[in-house]
């Protein structure tokens, strides 16, 4: 079965943010870069739902997973 693809703007409305590609990268800009030994989830700028969404993604290898890890990895750099 194939995944769905979500793009990463989709990912920032499921998440509750402002999902145009200005905020996106304000948002990137404004985090980044996390510590390479916090895992995404554990950043201290999401609500509780937010990390348990993020977290979940990744865990179950959900269908949110690939964009979760590029959300992550936009995060880290510097």
């Amino acid at each position: 079965m194939e995944h769905p693809v979500h793009p990463f703007t989709e990912l920032f409305e499921q998440l509750g943010l402002p999902a145009d590609e200005a905020s996106i990268r304000a948002f990137i800009e404004r985090h980044s870069p996390l510590p390479p030994t916090l895992a995404l989830h554990e950043a201290p700028f999401w609500n509780q739902a937010q990390a348990a969404f993020l977290h979940a993604a990744l865990e179950e290898d959900a269908d949110w997973a690939e964009v979760v890890d590029h959300l992550d990895a936009s995060l880290r750099k510097t």
